[in-house]
Parts: C-alpha cells; structure tokens; sequence
C-alpha cells in the first residue's frame, strides 16, 4: 500500500474524491480570534472615549453657562450719545463710565459733550460691575475773532489769515468822515467763537459827499409831522398835490415819490399826495399846477 492510498483509506476509501488539504496548526487556530477581539475591544475603546468627550462639552457648556456667562453682558454702542444717556445705559448692563485720561477731543461729526470712542469696542463681552472708558467729543474745532475794526482791508485779511479765519463779504458803507476802506463793522463780530474756516464778513467805508438816507413809507402819515420829518433831516417837500381817497381825514398822505426804500439825499425833493383839507365837492379836479406855497396856503385856509 502506498502513501496515496493510506491516505484515501483515510479520507473515507475514495481516492479519485479525497484532496490533500494543508491543515492549520494549533498556534493558527488561535491566533486569528485574538486579533479580531483585540480589534473589537479598541473599537469599543474609541467608542467610550467619544461618548465621555460628548458628555464633557456638554457639562463644560452648561457650566459655562450657569456660571460663567451669567457674570458678562455684551457691551453696548455708546458713540454719539451724551454722557448721562451713556451712563444711564451702562448702568442697566452693569457697568460704570470713566473718562479717559484725554478726556476729550475736537472732532466735525460728533456734537460736544457726546460719546467720541469708548473701550471696550461695542459688541463685545465684558464682565459685570467693570467699568467703560470713554473720550468726549469737544465738537468742531473753534476759533477766536480777532478784532478788526479800523483795519485797512489788506490788514484785515492777514490778521483772520493768522487766526485760521477768511473774509467772506466785503460791504460798503457810506461814510463822511475818516478815509475810505477802513473796516467799521465785521459779523461775527470780535472775540466770538467759530468753526475754523469760518468766513468773516467785512463793512468797509466808502467816501460819501452827501447823507444817504432810505425813503420811509410815509403813506397814511399826516402831512404836516411828514413835513416836520423831512425837514429835520434837510430833505424838502415840493409838489404836494390832492386827490380824494375814501373817508380818510383831510392831510393824509396817499402817495409819495421817491417811493418806500429808495435812497434818499439831503436836499432832494420829496412830491406827495395828500387828501384835500375842504370836502371833496369843493375841489374839482387836483392841483397838480397849483404851486408849494398855493398849496400850503390852501391847507391853512380851506379851499374857496
């Protein structure tokens, strides 16, 4: 008997159905169950080490929470409020307001007196009972007016160019005495205050032979303290002539020329119409022909 069948025999007598396997041996049997529970158990390792990881940001959160968070609060926008709206809101958040050691600063936008920076920014966390330092607005930079008054033009202009100041309108005024292109009179006028830049309004004098004065509305004025008036300041009246106008009292004056606010001289003539002092059905017509001193002369003794 040969080796090939002893080993039919072996397998049952059938050698042509009969293979020759490789057979495990004992230490292979047992070391593939090993690996896989050691496999198995680094899993469950993984498993438990996420889950405690899950379970400790939770509690850390909740820890947070409770007893972290509830000792901050978000720090609200201050800009541009006045100093006791800002403190009335901090003090709901919490927080107390300091000056900084600035204190305050020029700035275009922001009004004097208002919120300028603050620190901490807005938006972010700051503890409860801290305090928020602030710089105030001292609002737009401001500058003296220099006086001016009796300065030459050219002078004028220099001494607001030193003071960072310019000179808006130039204005003439008539004058009769000094000389001509002296400053007399400047808006703003000196030793205010105003923004830097400010344009500075300038009267100059301008040589005037005569008095220039500006025609008053005389209409519905008696004619007689218009007279008085007119004669005080060297203005004549010339032609008065009459006309009827309604229930007014005789001497009111109806129409005048020059008219309300054109200049007016010393020594112009000043022509009016007035209401006639006899009633109406006396008078025919107007007497514009009539002379100043037929005029007057009627008004004292009545028409005839």
């Amino acid at each position: 008997m040969n080796l090939l069948d002893a080993r039919s025999i072996w397998h049952g007598g059938n050698a042509e159905t009969s293979t020759l396997e490789p057979r495990q041996s004992y230490a292979d049997q047992w070391y593939a169950p090993r690996m896989w529970r050691k496999f198995a158990r680094g899993i469950g390792c993984l498993g438990y080490l996420g889950i405690m990881a899950v379970i400790f940001a939770l509690v850390s959160y909740f820890t947070f929470s409770q007893f972290v968070r509830r000792g901050v609060t978000p720090m609200p926008e201050l800009y541009g409020m006045s100093e006791g709206e800002a403190e009335r809101l901090l003090a709901d958040q919490g927080l107390r307001l300091e000056w900084s050691e600035e204190g305050e600063r020029f700035d275009e936008q922001v009004l004097a007196g208002h919120v300028l920076i603050q620190d901490p920014r807005a938006g972010t966390l700051v503890k409860r009972g801290g305090t928020v330092t602030v710089i105030m607005s001292r609002g737009p930079r401001r500058v003296e007016v220099p006086n001016v008054l009796g300065n030459a033009l050219q002078a004028a202009q220099v001494n607001m160019a030193a003071a960072g100041l310019s000179v808006g309108r130039t204005i003439s005024v008539h004058s009769t005495e000094g000389a001509s292109g002296i400053v007399v009179a400047q808006q703003p006028a000196a030793d205010s205050r105003v923004e830097s830049d400010a344009a500075i309004d300038l009267f100059l004098t301008v040589e005037s032979r005569r008095e220039t004065y500006l025609m008053p509305d005389l209409t519905y004025l008696d004619l007689d303290n218009v007279r008085r008036y007119m004669q005080a300041r060297g203005v004549r009246i010339g032609k008065v002539s009459y006309d009827v106008y309604g229930l007014l009292p005789p001497g009111t004056v109806l129409r005048q020329f020059p008219l309300s606010g054109h200049p007016l001289h010393r020594d112009d003539v000043v022509a009016l119409t007035v209401v006639p002092p006899a009633p109406p059905e006396v008078i025919e017509g107007t007497l514009e022909d009539e002379s100043t001193e037929n005029v007057e002369q009627l008004a004292r003794e009545g028409a005839p």
